[in-house]
Parts: structure tokens; sequence; C-alpha cells
């Protein structure tokens, strides 16, 4: 599978969005080609290169993959305001990249803080999901270990910025042609002005941070959710009780902590499954409308 995805074609792309403070510019990453699309989401604060892996995997197997990283990661604008950055927000740039790329529907997916935006397109744009890939979503059970880690990242971005700064300069030197794969996104991660750090997870973590049970009860689209053993940022707990929520839900459990990173064949092979089968049904209710 991986060499097969190494022959996908790949294109950096930006866009822009206009948001209470101006004009930002966002980046993604663009795999194969076709008009079966899903788009992937990083999370919190990661790089969206966390999922070249499955993109490429995906975009062999004919899909047409987009990976974003939403406003604040990675290689678009990283303004220091909290007010630009929430949940919902990452929505309406899930919905904005689509409109951009031409794509009526698309799979949309993300991992941890990225399933929740994933849930919240669902929620505001269910004409343009046509499936859900949710990789250790972040509900109640996952709040405490998810607030005892944010929190003190965010006082200290914004109140004792020194080390971060330090880090992010320690983590510069060696080229990233020479870093093992989780080195290298472990540094692009870090490599982020405390300012930016602390606006994110201030806006993240004092907004929506998912759509209510009520409302992802309302969710129709087919969803996969792949749950992680062992993890109390994303407990079993929250995938389940998602999985219970969405009537068209699939729960996957993961055989060992961060399988899909690890050790992804088992996992490629059923997120690719899924993708291809909503991509499908997807086509054909498009050519039947049209016809």
């Amino acid at each position: 599978m991986a060499g097969r995805a190494a022959l996908a074609s790949e294109q950096v792309g930006q866009f822009f969005v206009e948001g209470a403070r101006g004009r930002d510019r966002l980046e993604f990453t663009e795999y194969g080609a076709g008009e079966a699309w899903v788009v992937l989401l990083p999370p919190l604060l990661v790089p969206r290169s966390v999922h070249d892996h499955a993109a490429r995997t995906l975009a062999a197997s004919g899909l047409h993959v987009l990976v974003l990283d939403p406003l604040g990661h990675g290689g678009s604008d990283r303004p220091a305001d909290p007010l630009s950055y929430s949940v919902p927000a990452f929505a309406d740039q899930v919905v904005a990249l689509l409109d951009h790329v031409g794509a009526s529907r698309a799979v949309v997916g993300g991992s941890s803080l990225g399933a929740n935006v994933a849930l919240e397109v669902a929620v505001a744009a269910p004409e343009r999901v046509a499936g859900l890939l949710l990789d250790g979503p972040v509900l109640d059970n996952a709040l405490a270990a998810q607030l005892a880690v944010l929190a003190p990242v965010m006082y200290a971005a914004r109140f004792a910025p020194l080390p971060l700064r330090l880090v992010r300069l320690a983590s510069r030197p060696l080229p990233s042609r020479l870093l093992p794969e989780w080195v290298r996104l472990a540094r692009e991660t870090l490599d982020q002005k405390p300012g930016t750090v602390a606006a994110v997870i201030h806006g993240v973590l004092f907004g929506r941070l998912a759509p209510s049970a009520t409302e992802r009860s309302a969710i129709t689209a087919r969803a996969l959710v792949l749950s992680r053993p062992r993890d109390p940022f994303h407990p079993v707990g929250d995938a389940e009780q998602l999985a219970g929520e969405i009537a068209g839900a699939t729960l996957e459990h993961a055989e060992v902590p961060l399988e899909w990173r690890r050790r992804p064949e088992r996992l490629d092979l059923v997120v690719t499954r899924f993708a291809r089968e909503c991509s499908r049904g997807s086509l054909r209710g498009r050519r039947t409308r049209s016809s």
C-alpha cells in the first residue's frame, strides 16, 4: 500500500478566507485526482503533514484528497488573536476549501480536535458531507486530560514565553531529511510563536468544542469512528458514545495505542474501504440528480 501511495500526485495550494480581523491565507496539500473527494484535518496545533501517509494511501486507491492546515496551523496564517480561532470557524474553513476546489461533497475526517471539526461541518453544512472519518474525537470524557495539558501550555505561552522560544530555536538545526518522521512532526508542531499557540488554545477552549449531543444525534451521514485504547486524551468512552449517537456510525477499535500512526496497514484498509464506499454513494446520487 505504501509503495502505491508514493505514486499519487501531490501539490500544495492556498486560498483566502475573510474573517473578523481581515483576510487570511490558508494552505493545503492536494493528493490524487478525480471527483471522489476526501478532506483530512489535523489535531490541535499539529501541522497537516501528520496525515501525509493516510492521504497518499487514500489517493493511491483513486480518491482525491485534501489535507488542510486550519488557521493557526502549519503553513497557514497564524494571527495572535484568540477571536480568530474556534472549532466552528475551522469548520467554515473546510467548507471554503470545498468551494475553492469546486467539490460539492466530500468525506470529511480528522484526528482528535480535527474529528470535532469534521462533526461541526456535518452539523453546519450536512449537504457537503458524504461521510465522516472520526479518529479519537474529543468529547466529555476527554475534557479533564485535555485541560490539564492545554491550560498550562496556554498560560506559559502567554505569560512565560521564553522557554517555548528556546524549544522552538533548539528544534531547528538538523535538516528535516535526517529526522525520523515522528521527530520531524514534533519539530514542526513546536515551531510556532508563543503568541499564536496561546491564541489558538484560548480560542478553542473558550469556544464551542463540539456539537451538542442533540446535534450529533441528528447527523445522517455515515461515520467511521476510530477509538484509541489506553489514551487518556482520547478515551474509548468518547468514541463509543459518539458511535452510539450517530445512526449511521461504525465503531472500529484500534488494537494498540496510536495504531493508525505506528502500524497503519490494518486501519488503512478499513479507512480506505469506508471512504470509497461513501464516495461511490455520493457520486451515484449526484448522477441521479443531474439526469
